[in-house]
């Protein structure tokens, strides 16, 4: 039997210098609202476990998916080290403006569950049009402010002297993948983009996901954001065993069971 081929993906260009995005779309059945849009974690793509997942179950039930790499990241363009919080908005906003119609539910998974947010409220504030149209948010362990909250108030001496003397620091990862170049810029940058203290009242449901196991955005970060978005929209799934990837089958049943109920609110 002849394996099927994986998706090609298609580009758009977003900003200027152009950046190069790397997108998955399937359009789904007609009439079968809302989609679905994955927003991937950090130095993550868009072929991950969870977003197979969530391609799939879309496949299954007629829902379109729209999947894409953040700059940096899988087939998109540019270094890693050059990225920002705010390009990756930018991008994730190119893609919900010129790829998606119609209702649209955002799923992220810990940055990408931050970048959820973002556009969110940057839609609330200045496009209420654009606003209407994201239907809901299902954050899977979400690292919001990143940069602050979960590196920068966090990092030993050492690593912040890095930063501010040499411009970098090069960051353990946990996953087996080396370490990597967090900036300067990359700090300073985010700073531009974090929730608290003010928060903001997202408006529609906000379903999180959270494995108490998770050593990198612990599950005391998803409570404070529960207290930090106004509205009492927020609703936390506490998974006892569950770590940051939350790509165990029972992680990914509880996904697919979250999606269903989403979709048919």
């Amino acid at each position: 039997m002849t394996a099927t081929p994986p998706p090609q993906p298609t580009f758009l260009e977003v900003g200027q210098p152009p950046r190069r995005i790397a997108t998955l779309v399937d359009a789904g059945q007609v009439g079968q609202a809302p989609g679905f849009i994955w927003l991937p974690g950090l130095k993550s793509e868009m072929t991950s476990t969870k977003a197979t997942t969530l391609a799939a179950w879309g496949a299954a039930t007629g829902h379109a998916v729209t999947r894409f790499d953040y700059s940096g990241h899988g087939r998109s363009s540019g270094r890693f080290e050059d990225g920002t919080i705010g390009a990756w908005v930018e991008e994730a906003e190119a893609v919900f403006e010129r790829l998606t119609v119609g209702p649209q539910v955002l799923v992220g998974s810990s940055t990408g569950a931050y970048i959820a947010l973002l556009v969110l409220r940057d839609y609330l504030r200045r496009a209420p049009a654009l606003a209407a149209r994201v239907k809901a948010l299902v954050l899977i362990a979400p690292a919001w402010d990143l940069t602050e909250k979960l590196m920068w108030d966090k990092f030993p001496d050492s690593a912040r002297r890095a930063i501010l003397e040499q411009g970098v620091y090069q960051r353990p990862s946990n996953y087996g993948d080396g370490p990597y170049a967090i900036t300067r810029t990359f700090i300073e940058e985010g700073r531009r983009h974090l929730i608290a203290p003010e928060g903001f009242d997202p408006g529609r449901p906000v379903v999180v996901l959270q494995g108490l196991l998770d050593e990198d955005v612990p599950w005391e970060h998803a409570i404070e954001l529960e207290a930090t978005l106004t509205g009492d929209h927020v609703r936390v799934h506490m998974i006892p065993e569950g770590d940051h990837r939350l790509s165990s089958p029972d992680d990914l049943d509880l996904l697919r069971r979250v999606l269903t109920d989403i979709a048919a609110a």
